[in-house]
């Protein structure tokens, strides 16, 4: 019989050819009367895509046929000889052999592990995920208590557990009722990152630690109520690539097998462990305690870590209060507190397609991404974070020649990207693959990065009513950055993989660098050089008319195309552009990218095999300028509709896919919870005022 490893390598052959003997494996004891379960896992191997079943006896080809009735799609081969089979067999990447009574069970095993490898297991949709954060690990919690990915120390180290794109295989920690009934809710505790599930005598609390040193993360999982729960804890270190083995000492378990230590604090629980996984039943109260980077077992303070204060200290808007809160609170728990860096999204991989390729790892630190992150947060009141991101920011610097040498994304400790690699051994999301670690736009040209920093520092300066020296540095460094690049061709804030393009967008933030640089010279007193002046009006008068094409009556993508995309909205939302040419762009970008709930980024075609969804910045991005064109109307309803693309606990996803009605790419996605603050801003009304007093 073979090995479950054999037979999981099997699964994940490229083109795979399975042969199997009636006779002694399907029908060992009567030929007439095949096993049921047998024939029902050979038709659906058959019917699987890369896979061929060849069924095969000593008996005649008609025999065959009559006693097995299986359909077309199963080869059946009479007068067996091995070969009568290798016609069959010679384009395979791995061919599978039954010959005996054994083979039944693996035929099941094999067909489960075979679709999940093609297709996925059926996943918990994107946006039902919650996400614990202690502003340096990150961890997504489903709907059932099941944590399906976290990685740690740091949001961009290899994952302990994968599930979400591997499987259980991959690793997951799970709490489940004993009585198996599905979950009441879930919720985030008020003001914290820490998340509950509820079932009928059950609940979990789930948080990430925050008071633990650098190399140390700790999460918490309380279970209580009066219910027994089942536990199971299988750590899969390095996306499922390291071997461990689980010992349970008198306070839990130990991890053996990792770089690191690990240990799963658990007194008075009773383990059976089967090598790398442990499972129990745990009688409430009970507090489990993963820690990672260290063997200490020692009791410990695991208090749900506050941040009401940190809430209550924000002007929030009246539309869509609690949601605009969730989104805050989402925005600080990804920013990196140990370093001030702030990550694109908590996961890697999450498809923009079902099944597709459009796979990347957004556990970065983007220029872009982050200031607006830290613009948003100091929109609501908070300034802590955009001047822990502008100190990680002139860190960075600090390495280079020359800020014209600035790279769009870094890792959260500021160093460049490795090389982009591929996890083959996982199967994707939903069988989305590949898997990728890193993120090849780490070597692009995307000249647009600097205007939103330029813009974060002036929003920055103007709440504090200061401007410190070493920022004024940071403007300065911006504005030679584009006067030495601004007519250079670029990958644009999409990171398209194909040649670069004279875009209209990064041409509009080249534009909004200096303009931003300008006022902030003008507002704190600084020396204003007189070629910013003449450089910001000369990319504008280049923009203006290399960017507008009459024919299509909008602001395109690039210079040299007809073709539209949502970001170049931006010649109006930045102030560029306030005339009638912008209001002809935001009906162009409704009429060719607008779809029902969402906005397409584009529809060209950008060298990627697949599609995508809706994004929802760009939905955000719609909103503004419908605000921006009089058409109010119309912009609280595509906001509504972004408002229920969220989650039962708040959080975004990157993209919608308005056919299918389901989010897509990473989770929780900066980008879209930026969005969705500004649109409640911009909506909210104006406040009141009282009556002055009577005389």
């Amino acid at each position: 019989m073979l090995s479950t490893r054999r037979l999981l390598d099997l699964a994940r052959a490229e083109r795979l050819v399975v042969v199997c003997d009636y006779d002694a494996t399907l029908a060992p004891d009567d030929p007439a009367r095949p096993a049921r379960e047998g024939i029902a896992a050979v038709r659906a191997l058959a019917e699987l895509p890369a896979t061929t079943v060849v069924v095969v006896s000593h008996r005649s080809l008609a025999d065959l046929a009559v006693l097995s009735r299986l359909p077309a799609e199963v080869e059946l081969v009479g007068e067996y000889t091995p070969l009568s089979v290798e016609p069959l067999t010679a384009h395979a990447t791995d061919v599978l052999h039954l010959a005996d009574g054994d083979g039944v069970p693996q035929l099941a095993y094999l067909l489960e592990e075979r679709r999940h490898w093609l297709f996925g297991a059926r996943p918990v949709p994107i946006e039902r995920h919650s996400l614990l954060s202690n502003r340096r690990a990150l961890a997504l919690v489903t709907p059932d208590a099941r944590v399906t990915w976290m990685c740690a120390p740091e949001p961009d180290s290899p994952a302990l557990f994968a599930d979400l794109l591997g499987g259980p295989e991959a690793g997951h920690f799970s709490i489940v009722p004993a009585h198996g009934r599905l979950p009441l809710g879930q919720r985030y505790l008020p003001g914290t990152m820490a998340v509950e599930t509820r079932w009928a005598g059950l609940t979990v609390t789930d948080h990430l630690a925050e008071d633990t040193p650098p190399h140390r993360t700790d999460l918490v999982r309380r279970i209580t109520g009066t219910a027994p729960a089942h536990v199971e804890f299988a750590p899969r270190p390095e996306f499922g690539q390291v071997p461990v083995t689980l010992t349970q000492t008198r306070d839990g378990l130990r991890v053996e097998g990792t770089s690191e230590p690990m240990v799963l604090r658990s007194p008075g629980v009773v383990w059976e462990v089967d090598g790398d996984t442990a499972r129990a039943t745990v009688h409430p109260p009970a507090v489990l305690e993963l820690r990672c980077g260290t063997e200490d077992f020692a009791p410990a303070e695991t208090t749900v870590p506050d941040w009401s204060g940190w809430l209550a200290s924000l002007t929030l808007p009246a539309t869509e209060r609690d949601l605009v809160a969730r989104s805050a609170m989402t925005l600080r728990a990804l920013c990196h507190r140990g370093t001030g860096a702030v990550l694109a999204a908590a996961t890697t991989s999450l498809p923009e397609e079902i099944g597709g390729v459009r796979n990347w790892d957004y556990r970065y630190c983007w220029l872009r991404d982050g200031a607006l992150t830290a613009q948003a947060l100091v929109a609501l009141g908070s300034t802590e974070e955009a001047e822990s991101f502008v100190d990680w920011l002139h860190r960075v610097l600090a390495t280079l020649p020359g800020p014209e040498r600035l790279h769009p994304l870094y890792t959260v400790h500021g160093a460049q990207l490795g090389p982009e690699a591929v996890i083959d051994t996982l199967p994707g999301y939903a069988g989305s693959r590949p898997v990728r670690v890193g993120n090849l736009a780490g070597q692009q040209v995307q000249l647009d990065v600097f205007g939103p920093v330029v813009d974060l520092v002036l929003d920055l300066a103007t709440a504090r009513d200061r401007l410190d020296d070493r920022d004024w540095d940071l403007v300065t460094a911006m504005v030679s950055a584009v006067a030495q690049r601004w007519q250079e061709a670029d990958h644009g804030i999409w990171e398209e993989r194909h040649a670069p393009r004279h875009r209209v967008y990064s041409r509009v933030m080249c534009w909004l660098t200096t303009d931003r640089a300008i006022r902030i010279a003008e507002r704190f007193d600084r020396p204003l050089d007189p070629e910013w002046l003449i450089l910001r009006d000369v990319i504008a008068a280049d923009v203006l008319k290399r960017g507008w094409n009459e024919d299509v009556r909008a602001f395109t993508t690039a210079y040299d195309g007809t073709d539209l995309d949502a970001a170049s909205l931006h010649v109006g939302l930045s102030g560029l552009v306030t005339d009638e040419r912008f209001t002809a762009t935001v009906e162009a970008v409704e009429a060719g990218l607008r779809s029902g709930a969402t906005v397409y980024r584009y529809r060209r075609d950008d060298g990627l095999p697949g599609d995508e969804g809706g994004f929802h910045l760009c939905a955000a991005w719609l909103v503004e300028a419908y605000l921006l064109t009089g058409q109010r109307d119309q912009a609280e309803e595509l906001f509504a509709q972004l408002v229920a693309c969220a989650g039962p606990t708040g959080l975004l996803a990157e993209e919608y896919d308005p056919v299918t009605e389901r989010s897509l790419g990473n989770h929780p996605q900066a980008y879209s919870h930026i969005g969705l603050i500004r649109c409640a801003r911009l909506l909210d009304p104006p406040p009141v005022h009282a009556a002055p007093p009577l005389a």
